[in-house]
């Protein structure tokens, strides 16, 4: 159980790095007008995607395991927050996929100071999530 919960964690860690990260290689590419960077900078937005897919992948993976092995978790009102501000976080992933291929199609929906304020997301939801696992309120 430890070693699922641990993997657990790795995952998430991955996942939510990713999820910090492209974010900002976004800001550089809406930033940039030289097309050479544009095309290095889509490769990288590209690779990083999919780590951070399988980061998030496994990180659910390993969640959905220890929640087999320990179906008590679910009664508990700590988990139900936690499980909706995972749902916050797979839905800022999907988004990130998107705005990553309009970069990659050649269109910016967004301003640099946009994505800099839209990568503050995936922190603000990280920082509950750790406190409800960690503290468990009533």
């Amino acid at each position: 159980m430890l070693w699922i919960k641990a993997l657990h964690v790795i995952f998430v860690i991955t996942w939510v790095a990713g999820l910090f990260y492209l974010p900002r290689r976004l800001v550089y590419h809406a930033e940039t007008s030289e097309a050479a960077v544009r095309a290095q900078l889509q490769v990288m937005e590209r690779r990083l995607l999919v780590i951070t897919h399988i980061g998030a992948g496994l990180a659910l993976l390993f969640g959905a395991w220890t929640l087999m092995l320990v179906p008590g978790y679910l009664q508990q009102g700590w988990l139900h927050a936690k499980l909706a501000l995972v749902l916050g976080l797979i839905a800022y992933h999907a988004y990130l996929v998107r705005l990553k291929n309009q970069f990659a199609a050649g269109r910016q929906p967004h301003s640099g100071r946009w994505l800099r304020l839209f990568n503050e997301i995936p922190a603000l939801l990280l920082i509950a999530i750790v406190i409800l696992v960690v503290v468990k309120p009533g």
